[in-house]
């Protein structure tokens, strides 16, 4: 079953597919769509993971945190039908 994600991007209303195998997350596909480098991104969530012990709660909140400040918004993932 396929999955589609929408968000806003800079107050931009915008919609692509997703599938498990060609990302690792969500966040890594919106990022991908538009051409944000996430090598910075990803070197942080390391560190987070390391000093929170992989505590789910602050490692959503560090994702939802640093892709707002990248000017995500909204981002919401559902099942075609």
């Amino acid at each position: 079953m396929a999955f589609r994600i929408t968000y806003q991007y800079h107050k931009q209303q915008k919609e692509i597919g997703f599938a498990n195998d060609k990302h690792h997350s969500v966040y890594d596909a919106i990022a991908a769509a538009e051409g944000v480098d996430l090598a910075e991104f990803h070197r942080m969530e390391n560190q987070v993971a390391n000093v929170s012990r992989n505590d789910r709660k602050t490692m959503k909140d560090f994702r939802e945190e640093y892709f707002r400040k990248l000017g995500f918004s909204q981002v919401t993932i559902f099942r075609e039908e």
